[in-house]
């Protein structure tokens, strides 16, 4: 299954992220992420939090694709942790069940790597706020369906757009939608002068093969 082709407020909704700093360019001094790679983009959609305005506009574009394109859905999953606020304004605004899903099981209590209610055989669709390799994202999808939960698709804020994850996503039969990508943001960027044509190439470089990219 491919990667759902809707049309969303793409530009809006990165218009929105850059404008709260929820996203961050810098070609000439990358941004280290966790996994060690180089990266001239860093994106932290947990900072739109703090703007209401905003906030109420992202929630509303995740609430509005997953009724258009995921009528089925009888639950909603967040991803911990910065899934999880995400995923529970969108279940209260659409009043589905709400879960959220750890990394892995807690080390105390009752030992839970899903925390809320939830039956077998329901249709869930999960809420992630970012997609790079799909890692940790596949990683929930996987929880969920050891548990006997039918995940029917996922939704994102913001996609880098990676072939691994598109890849990864086909393999395991998720079909997916993001609100905005990388390519639509850095159009955008270049249309507001916030880029040169020059950075825009070294940008589109690096999404081509994150992993070896060394910098300007």
């Amino acid at each position: 299954m491919a990667e759902k082709i809707i049309t969303t407020n793409e530009a809006a909704v990165a218009e929105k992220l850059l404008q709260v700093q929820a996203i961050r360019l810098n070609a000439k001094e990358p941004f280290t992420w966790s996994s060690g790679w180089k990266s001239p983009i860093y994106c932290d959609n947990r900072k739109v939090l703090s703007f209401p305005y905003i906030r109420d506009f992202i929630k509303s574009e995740l609430c509005n694709v997953i009724f258009a394109q995921y009528p089925e859905a009888g639950l909603l999953a967040g991803v911990a942790t910065a899934g999880i606020a995400w995923g529970a304004m969108a279940a209260d605004q659409l009043k589905l069940p709400y879960v959220y899903v750890r990394s892995k099981p807690k080390e105390h209590g009752l030992g839970q790597q899903i925390e809320g209610y939830y039956q077998q055989g329901q249709p869930v669709v999960v809420i992630e706020d970012l997609i790079s390799t799909g890692k940790s994202s596949l990683q929930v999808v996987d929880v969920l369906r050891s548990e006997g939960l039918e995940v029917i698709g996922l939704v994102s804020i913001f996609n880098y757009g990676f072939d691994a994850a598109r890849e990864a996503f086909e393999k395991a039969k998720v079909p997916y939608v993001s609100l905005s990508s990388y390519p639509t943001l850095i159009s955008l960027a270049v249309e507001k002068g916030l880029v040169s044509p020059e950075e825009q190439h070294v940008l589109l470089q690096w999404s081509r093969d994150p992993a070896n990219w060394k910098g300007v």
